[in-house]
Formats: C-alpha cells, structure tokens, sequence
C-alpha cells in the first residue's frame, strides 16, 4: 500500500507550524542577513526566508481550488514526486536553480514584506482548513493528492526550510508540533528510498557500519 496520510492526520498542525515559525522569520538576525549567501547553493537568507514563507501561502491558495478539476488524475505521494522535475535532478540543473532564482527575486521587498505575507497566510490558513475537500489540486504537477498528503508535503517543506533558514543565520531550530514532524520525517524516509534505493536509505537510516554513503532526500547520487 502506498504510504498516504489520508484522514490520519490533525490539520491545525499545520497551523500551529506556521505560527511557530513566524519569530524566526521576522528575526533581526534574518532581516541583517538578508541579502547574504544561505547554506543553499545559489539562495539568498532572504530567498530561503521567502521560500519557507511560500509554503503557507501555497497550502491556502491550492486548497481554495475546489473542486479540483476533473481531467486530474488522483496520485500518491510516490507518484507526486515522479512527476515533479527538480526531484531527480542535480543541485546545478535549471530545474533547481531556477527556483533559488524565483525565491530570490521574490524577497527583493525585504523581511518586512515576507513578515507581513507570512502574517496574512498564517491568518487565513484555519479558513482554508476548515473549507478544504477530501482532495486538493496541484496545479503545478496538474495533479491530485489526498489532502492530508498535500498538507504533509506542506509540512515537510516547513520542516526542511526552517532548519535551512535557521542554520544560516546561526539561530536554534524552532520545535515543531509532533503533529508535523513524524508525518514529515516519514516523507523523508519515503523520499530517500526513492532516491537512492530501499537499501541505501535503510542503511543511512539503522545500519551507517553498511551505508555506502549519503541517502539524503534531495540529494542525488
């Protein structure tokens, strides 16, 4: 059975998430290094910044879509990510760095606009919760997930961007709601044996003496 979180999974999380995450992103430390190199390639603190902000607000405009369009096939969270074309590729291809690109020229307002986006999604996010169906569309793979697997996508991206934002500023992560992050490392887990092999993530996972090297969820090789 594919892994899915449908009708498992508590939605205000997500919500408790985003509120979590709103010191970091409006802290001087981040708003001083705003224009400096992150620790991803390519990105700005700011385009990370922005990026993690955009993740609220893409949880509330893609559940607004309802219903979701019916020529969308319904797919699982493996198949989400087989059609998604920066997942395969390298650090460097176009696919990649055109997102780094995108972010950075998305925070060009400063840390005061990404704040006040951040305070506006969070806001309207328990509306969008409550009003959501059972099935949310994703316009950019043209796809359908399960909700709960859509907001766990959602929650994966908070999780993995607020540790990247937090480390290139030098701050502690904030803790997340376990309602967030033992569905999110599940994700990862899924994504790292897809990546690299079941074998080389359950290595990377219990077994390092047997790892034959990284099995990063994002990384390739």
């Amino acid at each position: 059975m594919p892994l899915t979180f449908a009708g498992t999974l508590d939605r205000t999380a997500l919500h408790r998430a985003a509120l979590s995450i709103a010191p970091l992103v409006g802290s001087p430390a981040v708003a001083e290094a705003w224009t400096q190199h992150s620790v991803l390639p390519g990105m700005t603190v700011g385009g990370v910044a922005r990026h993690l902000v955009s993740q609220v607000e893409t949880a509330v405009e893609f559940l607004g879509i309802q219903p979701p369009p019916p020529h969308a096939p319904v797919v699982s969270l493996t198949e989400l990510y087989r059609r998604t074309d920066w997942f395969a590729a390298p650090v460097d291809a176009p696919e990649n760095t055109s997102i780094a690109a995108d972010f950075d020229a998305m925070a060009a307002g400063g840390p005061t606009e990404s704040v006040a986006l951040l305070a506006a999604a969070t806001a309207a996010l328990p509306g969008a919760l409550t009003g959501a169906g059972p099935t949310t569309y994703v316009p950019w793979q043209d796809c359908v997930l399960a909700t709960d697997d859509f907001l766990v996508v959602r929650a994966m991206e908070l999780l993995v961007h607020t540790d990247d934002l937090a480390a290139g500023v030098d701050l502690p992560v904030p803790e997340l709601d376990p309602d967030v992050t033992e569905p999110a490392l599940a994700l990862l887990a899924l994504l790292s044996a897809q990546q690299h092999g079941t074998a080389a993530a359950v290595r990377a996972l219990a077994r390092p003496e047997r790892a034959t090297g990284p099995a990063a969820a994002f990384t390739v090789g």
